[in-house]
């Protein structure tokens, strides 16, 4: 693009990228996602014994190891058996810091009165729960859920992954949201059907690939993705699952929009006016967020 002042002098040439028209298949389907951490994230330190082997060494909360001894680490078994492997000894810990940094320590470990070898970490290596799968794009087979990350509940940082599993949901109750009180959907995925893989866990959603359309019901039908400046205030309608099964079309009205935000996913203020959606939820509640928005234009 050509920027000319006063339709004649060329002041300066801009590269634009124009994003192409997509389509996609909305979803409102509940889901199970399950998350496996790249190393084991340190959640915790207490002392072993009272000696605190972790002092000293630069390890934080929030940090993930990720090899002991030059020998990688991928959940908290492994970690177990790698430091119990030593008897004692000092080991070299590689660790990924919570600024991104790759660093090394060496640390001694704490035999326990049980004749174990401790660290004095508390680490996970795994996070799950439940929510909403957002859309489906058919010729990627990729598919979009949550409309957030999900973050450490110990730490509360945005959980960096490996990979994962969009897995179905059994929905167990809901629980209505008050002034105050936020509300939720509960449910289990212990047991259900794998529905995808996914690859990214980003502060605008979950993102992976669908290999199980038929187990996740898709049924409705392909629509083009808004730009944020073709989004009008309004009547809208969001698509969500409360009842195992039975997915629903509730109304809202969309009372601001966000167009100068690229930091997060906050693209607009939403109302729910559908008296069925208040009855049962009480407007929004956890579980709800990543219910696609559908407008007619």
């Amino acid at each position: 693009m050509d920027v000319n002042l006063f339709g004649a002098i060329n002041v300066s040439n801009i590269t634009v990228n124009v994003i192409p028209k997509t389509t996609v298949i909305p979803l409102g389907n509940a889901v199970g996602l399950k998350l496996y951490t790249e190393g084991v994230l340190v959640v915790g330190m207490s002392e072993i014994e009272g000696i605190k082997p972790y002092e000293n060494t630069g390890i934080e909360e929030g940090d993930r190891i990720i090899s002991i001894n030059n020998k990688k680490i991928s959940n908290t078994e492994d970690l177990i058996l790698a430091v119990n492997s030593t008897q004692g000894k000092e080991i070299e810990i590689e660790y990924i810091s919570n600024r991104n940094e790759e660093l090394k320590a060496n640390i001694m470990p704490v035999k326990t009165k049980d004749n174990d070898y401790k660290l004095g970490l508390w680490v996970r290596d795994a996070a799950a729960g439940v929510g909403t799968a957002t859309f489906y794009e058919p010729s990627s087979g990729m598919f979009a859920s949550l409309g957030h990350g999900i973050t450490d509940i110990d730490t509360g940082g945005l959980i960096t992954i490996a990979n994962g599993e969009l897995v179905n949901s059994n929905i167990i109750s809901i629980v209505k949201g008050e002034r105050g009180k936020p509300g939720e959907i509960r449910g289990s995925i212990e047991g259900q059907a794998k529905l995808g893989d996914i690859s990214k866990n980003t502060s605008l959603g979950i993102f992976g690939k669908l290999t199980n359309e038929t187990k996740l019901q898709v049924t409705e039908k392909e629509m083009e993705v808004l730009s944020r400046d073709e989004i009008k205030k309004g009547k809208a309608q969001i698509i969500c699952e409360l009842e195992n099964g039975k997915k629903d079309y509730y109304d809202i009205e969309i009372e601001k929009i966000y167009t100068a935000n690229n930091k997060d996913n906050k693209s607009m203020l939403i109302k729910v006016t559908d008296e069925r959606l208040i009855e049962k939820t009480g407007g929004i509640i956890q579980g709800m967020s990543g219910s696609p928005i559908i407008q007619e234009r």
